[in-house]
């Protein structure tokens, strides 16, 4: 596994997903840096050098050298990728014993880069597991505007695609898009995200004391506020739901470079209905999420987005509670699929507060079924068991092509 990210960093496909291929009976080197993310400062107990090796729970983690950031310099990030996926190649092709398969976590694109360069010298195949679509992300999020850099990102993406073995995406629409930019069909398949199954099904942790009281229908909205989640628009469907009934309640709980301003435009709005808590733990956030009425998905109007499907909306599903997607695309359909929310459209505010409403009119046998349905769904096609199960499967397909013997 060559990831940038990894335990404890903050990371998705972690220790869980290494310790479950173990677990389906896989040797397993993670070949990852010393943790700094998010704060671009090594974590308490790492000292950098040259290696480090340390087995957890039958892994082998394996830390290379990287140059440790993670603030807002463009400079300070490309340095930061740069310098990992230059250590992760010299070891990948000098120190590390040669594996069946290699896969490659996607972001950053440099991974796939150092990946790409193992793949030649060791005749090693590839997995390409892409989270992000770059350059698409980079420029959705704001992250880079620069048209000729991201030119350039898009031309060594297609480079990396077009040298790995077989891609892996998070949704049918990334798919789509990436057989639209010349990627044969037959080279990608999609595997959804799971989530963490142990803080959603059996979470830790109490709730928060200013959480609203059962008189109240709460829906909760649960992680990064930032520009992505364009929140304005769900400010203004609860200031809609406002003047029709008192009962209903928005929580946002989380973090994020918005939250300040969205606090005062909910202020300013004097709403009533409106909560902000602080950011809870990701092991205690699943009892927060199993006692709202319902739970939010919500990202601005992009095609880049119709073509996402947010990780909140697997933990979403896990935990059994309606949601309420307003993400337009591949999301919506996989609530659709499942039966288990009601849709609005993305950033229209009237949408969202009819959505609110017609959760709110349902009985609570209507709401529960629909909450049972998402967590069958979620347990039959999108849990670990089954997302690692559908890689170990193409690992196997992988070491038996004879380009490689």
């Amino acid at each position: 596994m060559l990831t940038q990210w990894f335990d404890p960093e903050p990371t998705f496909k972690g220790l869980v997903f290494a310790r479950e291929l173990v677990r389906q009976g896989f040797d397993v080197e993670v070949v990852t840096g010393f943790p700094n993310y998010p704060g671009g400062k090594l974590y308490p107990g790492y000292r950098m050098k040259l290696l480090q090796q340390e087995v957890i729970e039958g892994v082998q983690i394996s830390r290379v050298p990287l140059y440790p950031s993670h603030d807002q310099s463009a400079v300070g990030r490309m340095v930061n990728y740069i310098s990992f996926a230059a250590a992760a190649l010299m070891y990948g092709v000098f120190g590390a014993k040669r594996p069946d398969v290699i896969y490659a976590y996607h972001p950053p694109l440099t991974v796939g880069i150092a990946a790409s360069l193992i793949r030649l010298f060791r005749r090693v195949p590839v997995v390409y597991d892409i989270q992000d679509m770059w350059p698409d992300t980079l420029r959705a999020t704001g992250m880079l505007s620069n048209r000729r850099i991201l030119g350039i990102v898009g031309v060594m993406c297609g480079v990396v695609y077009r040298l790995v073995d077989h891609i892996v995406v998070l949704s049918p629409g990334f798919k789509k898009l990436l057989v639209e930019r010349g990627v044969p069909e037959q080279k990608v398949d999609v595997i959804y995200n799971w989530c963490d199954e142990a803080s959603m099904v059996n979470p830790a942790g109490e709730l928060p004391q200013d959480f609203p009281g059962t008189d109240s229908f709460t829906i909760v909205f649960a992680g990064n506020m930032g520009k992505a989640q364009a929140l304005d628009a769900v400010l203004d469907a609860a200031e809609i739901v406002q003047n029709k009934t008192e009962r209903i309640c928005f929580v946002f709980i989380g973090g994020g470079v918005e939250v300040d301003r969205l606090k005062e435009v909910a202020k300013d709005k004097a709403l009533r209905n409106v909560q902000f808590l602080q950011a809870i733990p990701m092991a205690e956030i699943g009892a927060v999420l199993g006692k709202a009425d319902a739970l939010l998905v919500h990202l601005r109007k992009d095609p880049l987005f119709t073509i996402t499907i947010p990780s909140k909306t697997q933990a979403y599903m896990a935990v059994g509670k309606p949601i309420l997607m307003a993400v337009d695309g591949d999301a919506a359909d996989l609530v659709n699929i499942a039966g288990c929310g009601v849709l609005a459209e993305s950033e229209n505010p009237g949408a969202i507060a009819d959505a609110a409403l017609r959760l709110y009119a349902m009985n609570s046998s209507e709401r529960e079924a629909m909450g049972m349905r998402s967590r069958e769904y979620y347990q039959k096609h999108l849990s670990l068991t089954v997302g690692v199960g559908r890689f170990g499967e193409l690992f196997k397909r992988c070491c038996r092509s004879d380009q490689y013997k």
